[in-house]
Protein backbone atom coordinates (compact mmCIF):
# COMPACT_ATOMS: atom_id res chain seq x y z
CA UNK A 1 0.00 0.00 0.00
CA UNK A 2 1.47 3.41 -0.96
CA UNK A 3 2.41 5.90 1.73
CA UNK A 4 0.01 8.77 2.42
CA UNK A 5 0.96 12.23 1.17
CA UNK A 6 2.11 14.85 3.65
CA UNK A 7 -0.89 16.53 5.29
CA UNK A 8 -1.20 20.23 6.09
CA UNK A 9 -1.35 19.33 9.79
CA UNK A 10 1.90 17.32 9.57
CA UNK A 11 3.63 20.16 7.68
CA UNK A 12 2.52 22.67 10.33
CA UNK A 13 3.72 20.44 13.19
CA UNK A 14 7.13 19.79 11.61
CA UNK A 15 7.74 23.49 10.94
CA UNK A 16 6.64 24.48 14.45
CA UNK A 17 8.78 21.78 16.06
CA UNK A 18 11.91 22.92 14.19
CA UNK A 19 11.23 26.57 15.07
CA UNK A 20 12.39 27.81 11.69
CA UNK A 21 15.75 26.01 11.56
CA UNK A 22 17.13 23.24 9.40
CA UNK A 23 17.39 20.27 11.73
CA UNK A 24 20.78 19.32 10.26
CA UNK A 25 22.84 22.48 9.58
CA UNK A 26 20.80 24.80 11.87
CA UNK A 27 20.30 27.37 9.08
CA UNK A 28 17.42 29.71 9.73
CA UNK A 29 14.57 29.76 7.20
CA UNK A 30 14.11 33.50 7.65
CA UNK A 31 17.56 34.11 6.12
CA UNK A 32 17.39 31.41 3.43
CA UNK A 33 17.45 32.15 -0.28
CA UNK A 34 15.46 28.97 -1.04
CA UNK A 35 12.37 27.50 0.59
CA UNK A 36 12.90 24.79 3.20
CA UNK A 37 11.56 21.26 2.68
CA UNK A 38 9.91 18.68 4.85
CA UNK A 39 12.13 15.65 4.39
CA UNK A 40 11.78 11.99 5.30
CA UNK A 41 14.57 11.08 7.75
CA UNK A 42 14.28 7.45 6.64
CA UNK A 43 13.48 7.94 2.95
CA UNK A 44 10.29 6.47 1.55
CA UNK A 45 12.48 4.55 -0.90
CA UNK A 46 13.94 2.75 2.14
CA UNK A 47 10.64 2.07 3.87
CA UNK A 48 10.25 5.36 5.74
CA UNK A 49 6.70 6.51 6.35
CA UNK A 50 5.13 9.93 6.21
CA UNK A 51 4.62 10.38 9.95
CA UNK A 52 5.73 13.30 12.14
CA UNK A 53 8.24 10.92 13.79
CA UNK A 54 9.99 10.46 10.43
CA UNK A 55 9.86 14.04 9.16
CA UNK A 56 12.33 16.89 9.60
CA UNK A 57 12.60 20.47 8.42
CA UNK A 58 15.55 20.76 6.08
CA UNK A 59 17.15 23.52 4.06
CA UNK A 60 17.35 22.79 0.36
CA UNK A 61 21.11 22.14 0.48
CA UNK A 62 20.90 19.55 3.25
CA UNK A 63 17.86 17.94 1.64
CA UNK A 64 19.64 17.69 -1.72
CA UNK A 65 22.84 16.26 -0.25
CA UNK A 66 20.98 13.81 1.97
CA UNK A 67 18.75 12.59 -0.87
CA UNK A 68 18.04 8.98 0.18
CA UNK A 69 21.08 8.43 2.40
CA UNK A 70 20.68 6.96 5.87
CA UNK A 71 24.36 6.08 6.37
CA UNK A 72 27.69 7.74 5.76
CA UNK A 73 31.36 7.16 6.31
CA UNK A 74 33.01 8.44 9.48
CA UNK A 75 36.09 10.27 8.15
CA UNK A 76 38.13 9.28 11.23
CA UNK A 77 37.43 5.55 11.52
CA UNK A 78 36.38 4.91 7.93
CA UNK A 79 33.39 2.94 9.22
CA UNK A 80 29.93 3.19 7.71
CA UNK A 81 27.60 4.58 10.37
CA UNK A 82 24.01 5.86 10.55
CA UNK A 83 23.53 9.54 9.78
CA UNK A 84 22.19 11.86 12.48
CA UNK A 85 18.49 11.20 13.18
CA UNK A 86 16.81 14.37 14.48
CA UNK A 87 13.86 12.51 16.01
CA UNK A 88 16.01 10.06 17.97
CA UNK A 89 19.17 12.02 18.76
CA UNK A 90 20.12 15.40 20.21
CA UNK A 91 22.00 17.77 17.89
CA UNK A 92 24.47 18.84 20.58
CA UNK A 93 25.42 15.23 21.36
CA UNK A 94 26.70 14.86 17.79
CA UNK A 95 27.76 18.36 16.73
CA UNK A 96 29.29 21.54 18.05
CA UNK A 97 30.37 24.87 16.59
CA UNK A 98 33.97 25.96 16.13
CA UNK A 99 35.15 29.05 18.05
CA UNK A 100 33.67 31.62 15.64
CA UNK A 101 30.47 29.62 14.99
CA UNK A 102 31.11 29.29 11.26
CA UNK A 103 31.80 25.54 11.10
CA UNK A 104 29.86 22.57 12.42
CA UNK A 105 32.19 19.99 13.92
CA UNK A 106 31.15 16.35 14.28
CA UNK A 107 31.58 14.99 17.81
CA UNK A 108 30.52 11.39 17.17
CA UNK A 109 30.92 8.97 14.28
CA UNK A 110 27.35 9.78 13.16
CA UNK A 111 27.98 13.50 13.55
CA UNK A 112 31.18 13.40 11.52
CA UNK A 113 29.55 11.26 8.82
CA UNK A 114 26.61 13.66 8.64
CA UNK A 115 28.88 16.72 8.36
CA UNK A 116 30.55 15.06 5.37
CA UNK A 117 27.50 13.47 3.69
CA UNK A 118 25.26 16.55 3.93
CA UNK A 119 28.15 18.97 3.45
CA UNK A 120 27.10 20.96 6.52
CA UNK A 121 29.96 23.43 6.00
CA UNK A 122 29.16 24.44 2.43
CA UNK A 123 30.85 27.71 1.44
CA UNK A 124 27.60 29.67 1.23
CA UNK A 125 26.53 28.48 4.69
CA UNK A 126 29.87 29.39 6.24
CA UNK A 127 29.70 32.87 4.70
CA UNK A 128 26.10 33.36 5.88
CA UNK A 129 27.00 32.18 9.40
CA UNK A 130 29.88 34.65 9.52
CA UNK A 131 27.63 37.59 8.59
CA UNK A 132 24.78 36.51 10.88
CA UNK A 133 27.18 36.04 13.81
CA UNK A 134 28.43 39.61 13.44
CA UNK A 135 24.79 40.76 13.35
CA UNK A 136 24.03 38.79 16.53
CA UNK A 137 21.67 36.42 14.68
CA UNK A 138 23.78 33.23 14.79
CA UNK A 139 23.87 30.61 16.14
CA UNK A 140 20.14 30.06 16.57
CA UNK A 141 18.89 28.72 19.91
CA UNK A 142 19.23 24.96 20.18
CA UNK A 143 16.08 22.98 20.82
CA UNK A 144 16.08 19.38 21.94
CA UNK A 145 13.79 18.05 19.24
CA UNK A 146 13.40 14.42 20.34
CA UNK A 147 11.67 15.45 23.58
CA UNK A 148 9.55 18.18 22.02
CA UNK A 149 5.83 17.79 22.83
CA UNK A 150 5.17 18.09 19.10
CA UNK A 151 7.37 15.16 18.10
Amino acid sequence: MPDKPLSTEQRTLVIARAQGCCEYCRSQARFATQAFSIEHIIPRSKGGETTVHNLALSCQGCNNHKYNKIQGQDPISGETVPLFHPRQQYWDDHFTWNDDYTLILGLSPSGRATVEALKLNREGLVNMRRVLYVMGEHPPPLHHFPTSPLS
